[in-house]
């Protein structure tokens, strides 16, 4: 295909935010693009085309998957962007909360993975997005939910990624580092909050706010997306950001004690 058709691609959660820009781009770059979203909305916005699909539905992801091979026949990418952020101690939420997480964060992007992947055989091609975080690298005090469904997506895509490889498809990961994103509107907060954590929650949610205030602007993110999409030997990661680049680096190159207490002292938290 041509970079003016790139092909058909499917991004989840794009009413907005990352989802949205992330859309746009691919758009822009040559894609014909459907996007998700869990409530109705205009057919067709900034040229994409826009379906309704809860991730947490079975038949409503097979809905969306019908939708768009009855309209243009073919996925050639699916960006699983669908998420939902938590914030609170991990002992704050209920296990039924907990489940509610994983089945957006994980069980959406296995659901929407499942249902495409059939298609991407037979057309012996495809490429499959999944956003993660640098949260799905590192320990995330008060977000411990949020980051433990990021690092089931990464041993996730990385292991899918080795058992489809031979089929013409590739599964990749796209990690931002905090990106300027409606707080309110992705971060739902602990079910059961216990007085022990109140101050130190506060704190949390006060510095949760500045740095998503001074982070990436979702355009950064967008264009990992599209890199990874386009890539003809694509890594396995790309991160998305200078921060996250660091992150990853830090991660992976220096001590576990130096980690630990670096990121306690980026936390506010006491020794």
């Amino acid at each position: 295909m041509s970079k003016t058709e790139r092909g058909i691609a499917l991004v989840t959660g794009a009413s907005s935010g990352i989802g949205l820009v992330t859309a746009r781009a691919l758009r822009h770059d040559g894609y014909r693009v459907f996007g998700t979203s869990r409530k109705p909305m205009p057919d067709t916005q900034d040229g994409i085309t826009m379906l309704i699909c809860d991730v947490t539905d079975d038949a409503s992801v097979q809905a969306a998957v019908d939708a768009v091979l009855s309209r243009a026949g073919r996925i050639d990418l699916l960006v699983n962007n669908a998420g939902i952020g938590l914030l609170g101690g991990a002992e704050e939420s209920s296990a039924a909360q907990a489940k509610a997480v994983f089945d957006v964060n994980v069980f959406g992007v296995l659901r929407m993975t499942n249902a495409v992947l059939p298609v991407m055989r037979r057309q012996r091609r495809g490429r499959i997005v999944n956003l993660s975080s640098i949260l799905g690298l590192i320990p995330a005090p008060y977000n411990a939910l949020y980051a433990s469904t990021k690092h089931a997506i990464e041993g996730y895509s990385e292991s899918l990624d080795h058992e489809v490889r031979t089929q013409g498809i590739r599964v990749v990961l796209v990690e931002p580092g905090v990106t300027r994103t409606s707080f309110e509107e992705n971060v739902i907060r602990a079910d059961r909050p216990l007085a022990v954590y109140d101050a130190v929650r506060a704190d949390a949610e006060k510095l949760m706010r500045d740095i998503v205030e001074k982070g990436d602007a979702p355009e950064i993110v967008a264009r990992a997306v599209v890199r990874a999409a386009n890539a003809a030997s694509p890594k396995r990661r790309y991160t998305a950001g200078k921060a996250a680049g660091q992150v990853r680096f830090i991660r992976r190159f220096l001590p576990e004690s130096f980690v630990d207490k670096n990121l306690r002292k980026f936390n506010r938290l006491a020794d």
